[in-house]
């Protein structure tokens, strides 16, 4: 009784809300291309990534999302490609995302290189009223279909193999993805991100990074998260992340090769609505192909 109580004000709060967020991940640092076009073909190798993210287990109607993104460098130049596919289902809504991303990087040092990327996004956005459960609900919600909203956002991506930092707005365009005639009650708004993290060597076998992941999305509380990873022996990673006034995160990860590495995160609450769920999984497989001249000899860390 309490889980259907609070999905009604749950779902009512989605359908009221002015300023609705991208999907958050708690293994962000793996994910860059998702939120940053720049990134795209930065590891130097074709990088294939799908991601899954059960959030608030326990609780109906739930976010539950679905990440697939390949990026490449292309040839010898100073492009990179990249294709990304987003399934977000929260409640009644379904969302499906295809994005595709152009990055052009300029070396500006001996370390350094600075990437700037573009992003061109069509969503389609999808009602179901009969999974919504309300007693009095407002007859004037109808079903959606499919309704296609496009966008375009862009990226810059300041790196090296020890460190980066990188600014981000994904979409630049406010788009209704659902309105009654009069005013919109399901929108999406502008995110804007900033990222960093560096690695630090304390010893030959453990390296240390630190990271950060700042959203801010007007009409919505800033969005912080804070993470430490430690790889061991280039091999195993193990680390913990804050998302600031929301939820505790651990995360594992192990490098199987050269090409596959596979990630673990589990979040807890720590506001009231740890009393509605169990916590929220996330596991990841990332595969790269390596040419002759682009084989590294250590995993990246980012």
């Amino acid at each position: 009784m309490k889980k259907n109580f609070f999905l009604i004000i749950l779902m009512s709060t989605a359908f009221t809300s002015f300023a609705q967020q991208d999907a958050q991940y708690t293994q962000y640092m793996y994910n860059t291309i998702n939120v940053n076009p720049a990134y795209a073909g930065s590891r130097g190798v074709m990088s294939i990534f799908a991601l899954h993210r059960t959030q608030w287990v326990g609780l109906d109607g739930a976010p539950i999302t679905n990440v697939a993104s390949i990026n490449t460098p292309i040839s010898d130049s100073r492009v990179g490609l990249g294709v990304s596919f987003v399934n977000d289902k929260i409640g009644p809504t379904n969302e499906n995302t295809l994005s595709v991303d152009l990055s052009y990087t300029v070396p500006m040092s001996e370390n350094y290189k600075l990437s700037f990327g573009i992003k061109g996004t069509a969503n389609l956005f999808n009602l179901d009223i009969s999974k919504l459960n309300p007693v009095d609900i407002d007859p004037s919600i109808q079903n959606v279909e499919n309704k296609f909203s496009p966008n375009v956002g862009a990226g810059i991506y300041l790196h090296s193999d020890k460190a980066y930092v990188g600014f981000s707005v994904p979409n630049f365009i406010e788009s209704n993805r659902y309105d009654d005639n009069e005013v919109a009650i399901f929108k999406e708004k502008i995110n804007y991100y900033l990222m960093a993290g560096y690695v630090i060597d304390l010893s030959s076998e453990v390296k240390f990074k630190p990271a950060v992941l700042s959203k801010l999305v007007i009409g919505s509380p800033l969005q912080v998260d804070i993470s430490g990873n430690f790889l061991f022996s280039e091999k195993f990673t193990v680390g913990v992340a804050y998302r600031w006034s929301a939820a505790l995160s651990g995360m594992v990860g192990f490098q199987v090769s050269d090409g596959i590495y596979i990630g673990y995160g589990y979040d807890r609450e720590t506001t009231k609505l740890n009393n509605y769920n169990s916590g929220s999984h996330e596991i990841f497989l990332r595969f790269e192909l390596f040419s002759r001249q682009s084989r590294i000899v250590s995993p990246r860390f980012f």
